[in-house]
């Protein structure tokens, strides 16, 4: 099932992404952005508990004649660095042992066509870094492996933006991280997804940059859940991202880039310079 969060007139709601039938029904997406996709509104909120969270209003809007909007509006971003051995090489290091967490802040938040603000005021290099995100579905901490599956809500694109010139100054990354409009989400939460061999490709500019796969990450969903939780309590709808492949790359005023993975969907903002 595919939950987008939407603007439609002046109403914020959540909604399920169907496929319109050519008989007229509507039935589970297929393509991530195909045509005669409609949202099904949903009453409440997806994370809620008890049947309250999946009962729908009734009424249907086509995909195009709506605003998608982040998915989530977590408390926290929790995110992991170096988690593809490609990656950490092309940052100049050999794979660390452990996970590598650091936090992004909410404000860092924007969705899908959304831009990208660069602080040229403050930065000469701002890099892509396409992800897969991890939803998380309720209140949890010290989660075992094997109950990581109960925790998650679901799966949707990232891209964590970063002063890469910033990075290296500080020698810490809240800075380079946490700029307004660096965490792009979207375009929706698929609840159904398999985590452990999707492709994950990053395109610039109609160019592509990134090309991986999840097997590839180092620490899985599934150790990163039970290692993040270890230290520190995690709440519904917070974000976990699970790190970047190898491939990325500065990005400039008028850029176009697009996070697409397996069986979510695509992931598209641009770039504009900001004050």
């Amino acid at each position: 099932m595919r939950i987008a969060r939407f603007a439609h007139g002046g109403d914020v709601g959540y909604g399920i992404v169907e496929e319109v039938q050519p008989d007229g029904a509507a039935g589970a997406a297929a393509g991530a952005e195909a045509e005669g996709l409609v949202v099904a509104e949903l009453i409440g909120h997806p994370f809620g508990i008890g049947d309250e969270s999946v009962r729908l209003t009734g009424a249907r809007y086509p995909l195009a004649d709506v605003r998608l909007l982040a998915p989530v509006l977590p408390s926290k971003v929790v995110a992991v660095g170096k988690n593809y051995a490609d990656h950490a090489r092309e940052m100049g290091g050999e794979p660390p042992e452990d996970p590598v967490i650091f936090l992004k802040p909410s404000t860092a938040v924007v969705g899908p066509r959304e831009p990208i603000i660069y602080p040229a005021h403050l930065s000469e290099r701002v890099d892509f870094e396409g992800e897969l995100a991890v939803v998380i579905g309720r209140l949890c901490r010290q989660v075992p492996p094997e109950r990581v599956p109960e925790v998650v809500f679901g799966y949707t694109c990232a891209n964590d933006v970063t002063a890469r010139d910033l990075q290296a100054k500080d020698g810490q990354w809240a800075r380079a991280k946490g700029f307004d409009t660096f965490c792009p989400l979207g375009p929706w939460i698929e609840t159904d997804a398999d985590p452990s061999d999707l492709e994950l490709t990053t395109i610039v500019n109609g160019e592509i940059r990134q090309n991986s796969r999840t097997s590839l990450l180092l620490h899985d969903v599934t150790a990163l859940i039970a290692y993040v939780s270890a230290v520190m309590t995690l709440l519904p709808g917070d974000v976990l991202l699970t790190g970047t492949p190898a491939g990325v790359g500065p990005l400039k005023d008028g850029d176009e880039v697009s996070v697409t993975i397996e069986g979510i969907g695509t992931l598209t903002n641009g770039v504009a310079t900001g004050d």
